[in-house]
């Protein structure tokens, strides 16, 4: 006998010790009136010999049932992984069981309600952000239409771009975190993909007298077309903010990785100290804190975007050198089984 097997045996005699002790008692009147009475030994012998028979029969199936049980709980409580809750003292090993997957169980709801709560932290922090972001832009557009001359409409079209521009970004923080994002995996150009941000941009591109560096690219990917332009323009829009009138972004395919499409432009660059953090949410590093009105919420959108594309970006920059980003947009090999 195994000593798994003794020990189960062990904690089953000890959980039924009652039970065994009420039946040896009532064994030993049953003999007691026998010998009393003086019973024949041939029919109460074959008596007996059927009831050990029939109760050592009840107490191996009632021994098999209590191991399940015991097997259940360990393989539950195995697959649970998750502080002690005080709880009273056992009387038997299934009660040990049962406690030990209600304290699993308190673990995992310990770090599911951690979770929940540094998502919502997430969320009124950006949303915090974000009210204070929308209300310089309308401000802005309140005074040009205050003044007494006729407003310039150039001016109001491009603050309406950034209200613009700032409630997309709220709509894309709140979808990502949605139970149901709404990816949905195509085969798409790439150029489609760049057009369509570089056409967002156009007249930050000509106010600003930024040159803009792109050839067709010519490259089919895996991706979600809609996500995969979000982080496109969101990386432009860095590229223009951080980027002197007069400088240039380029966009092309990076000449030493396979379908890698490279960002890059010619501006004020991260300091090397930033690098490590830029993904982080809520990060503005040094650039952030001299321009006041960085979110450090772009890149950590844009990250998780990518990641849950199955793409990957990377970020190298020199200060006042300028910055490359560069997007990882290779697909694995679907086989088909």
């Amino acid at each position: 006998m195994s000593m798994k097997l003794r020990a189960l045996l062990s904690a089953y005699i000890r959980q039924n010790l009652l039970l065994i002790l009420t039946a040896a008692g009532a064994a030993g009147i049953f003999l007691v009136v026998i010998a009393l009475y003086q019973l024949p030994a041939e029919s109460v012998g074959y008596a007996s010999v059927l009831t050990a028979l029939f109760l050592l029969a009840a107490g191996l199936l009632r021994f098999r049932h209590f191991c399940k049980k015991h097997r259940e709980l360990e393989a539950l409580r195995d697959q649970i992984t998750v502080p002690a809750v005080p709880l009273p003292e056992t009387a038997n090993l299934i009660e040990r069981d049962y406690q030990e997957l209600i304290r699993l169980l308190d673990r995992e709801l310990g770090k599911i309600v951690y979770e929940k709560d540094r998502a919502y932290q997430e969320m009124m922090e950006y949303y915090t952000i974000w009210a204070h972001q929308i209300k310089t832009p309308i401000a802005a557009m309140r005074l040009l239409l205050q003044t007494d001359n006729e407003p310039d409409k150039d001016e109001l079209r491009e603050q309406l771009f950034r209200i613009e521009q700032y409630t997309e970004m709220v709509l894309q923080f709140i979808r990502l975190d949605g139970k149901g994002t709404d990816f949905v995996f195509r085969t798409a150009a790439l150029d489609d993909c760049i057009k369509q941000a570089v056409r967002k941009y156009a007249k930050s591109f000509i106010r600003k007298q930024i040159r803009l560096n792109y050839e067709p690219v010519d490259a089919r990917i895996l991706t979600d077309e809609k996500w995969l332009v979000f982080v496109i323009e969101q990386l432009l829009s860095n590229a223009l903010k951080y980027t002197n009138p007069k400088g240039e972004i380029s966009i092309y395919m990076h000449p030493g990785r396979p379908c890698a499409l490279v960002i890059e432009d010619t501006g004020i660059g991260i300091d090397p100290a930033d690098l490590p953090r830029v993904f982080e949410h809520g990060y503005t590093g040094f650039n952030g804190r001299a321009d006041k009105k960085s979110t450090g919420i772009g890149l950590y959108l844009c990250k998780r975007i990518m990641d849950r594309l199955s793409h990957t970006i990377e970020i190298e920059s020199e200060p006042g050198r300028g910055t490359r980003v560069i997007l990882g947009l290779a697909t694995a090999p679907l086989e088909v089984e």
